[in-house]
């Protein structure tokens, strides 16, 4: 897929015009033979037809007819530690980007090292949800579309998210635990399950799954590849019927 650029259309559009007035000019030449005449009568049409142009533009500008406003969403990934819920939403968050929308990515690594001193209780996990969500809910009011990225292990605190966004999309990355492990590379797992971390999910805090998600991706199944295509087809099919 290619994006025309702005520079592009520019280029295209200049050259276009000139060569309309060059064949202005050469008509002109060949029914008057006076070279004087036909360049100040291309000289006359650039400025004429850029006036209205210009004028043309606006009206429409003003004009509904024809036009499809574009519905932002807040795709929430969730899934467990190892999900590979970074890994699919960094390259939904590319692709959309490509496609020239107004997109952000807030991830939970991201978003924490911002603010390191938010715990990993129950209560002080669903508060940082609370307010993620909260972001991620302004930026959609605004026009943006939001990629984020969070275990956000409880129901209830994606639940609010969602009645916070016109537009939630609760994406559930539900790569089995036994796989998560298995992909560590941090040893993240194996530090909880000898104590020396608390409350990691799925280890000693629960993961409670989405009930009724709008996409569910098992990354066991399906490459990272053909994840992300699963999401840009929800979004564009989306898109096309907003």
């Amino acid at each position: 897929m290619f994006k025309e650029t702005h520079s592009r259309s520019i280029a295209k559009t200049l050259s276009w015009r000139l060569w309309a007035t060059l064949t202005t000019i050469a008509l002109v030449f060949a029914f008057t033979g006076q070279a004087g005449i036909a360049f100040t009568v291309g000289g006359l049409e650039v400025i004429l037809k850029m006036l209205l142009y210009f004028v043309h533009e606006r009206v429409w500008d003003k004009i509904r007819f024809g036009k499809q406003e574009i519905q932002p969403m807040v795709l929430w990934f969730t899934g467990l530690s190892g999900s590979g819920k970074s890994t699919i939403s960094k390259q939904v968050f590319e692709k959309l980007n490509d496609l020239g929308l107004k997109v952000e990515h807030l991830d939970g690594d991201s978003i924490r090292h911002i603010f390191p001193s938010t715990g990993f209780t129950r209560e002080a996990r669903d508060e940082h949800i609370k307010r993620v969500g909260y972001l991620a809910s302004r930026l959609e009011r605004h026009g943006v579309f939001v990629i984020a990225s969070f275990v956000s292990p409880y129901r209830e605190a994606r639940d609010f998210v969602r009645g916070l966004c016109k537009n939630f999309v609760e994406i559930h990355i539900s790569t089995p635990l036994d796989e998560c492990e298995r992909r560590d590379v941090k040893g993240l797992y194996a530090r909880a399950r000898k104590g020396e971390i608390h409350n990691f999910t799925g280890i000693d805090d629960p993961y409670e799954p989405p009930e009724n998600p709008e996409l569910q991706i098992n990354t066991v199944d399906v490459s990272v590849d053909e994840a992300v295509r699963s999401v840009m087809d929800y979004v564009k099919k989306a898109m096309n019927h907003g």
